[in-house]
């Protein structure tokens, strides 16, 4: 495995157990949280470049850190933490095809 990846996999669990903490002290909230995601993927599939010139594999890289923090985001409400593959899977069968390939 490429060791960019690893690194990626790490950052990706640190700004997770980030945002449980500012959540557990009461600094921001799981909706706030929700929300600011939610708007950082609109913002990204709304952006021309990667709407004309990215297939969706890539379209889906670029999002893939946004959606893996909105899910453990959201098991931070039920007190479960998923590994980092569970989240990536759960990533990839929560995935819905871009307006473009319907």
């Amino acid at each position: 495995m490429n060791t960019a990846n690893l690194q990626l996999e790490g950052l990706y669990l640190a700004i997770a157990s980030i945002n449980n903490v500012l959540v557990s002290k009461g600094i921001l909230t799981t909706e706030e949280i929700k929300t600011a995601l939610r708007r950082a993927e609109a913002n990204a599939t709304a952006d021309d470049h990667i709407i004309d010139d990215m297939s969706p594999a890539n379209r889906d890289a670029v999002c893939f850190p946004i959606r893996f923090l909105q899910l453990a985001n959201a098991s931070m409400l039920d007190g479960n933490t998923p590994s980092f593959s569970d989240l990536a899977r759960m990533v990839a069968q929560a995935k819905e095809p871009y307006n473009d390939q319907m």
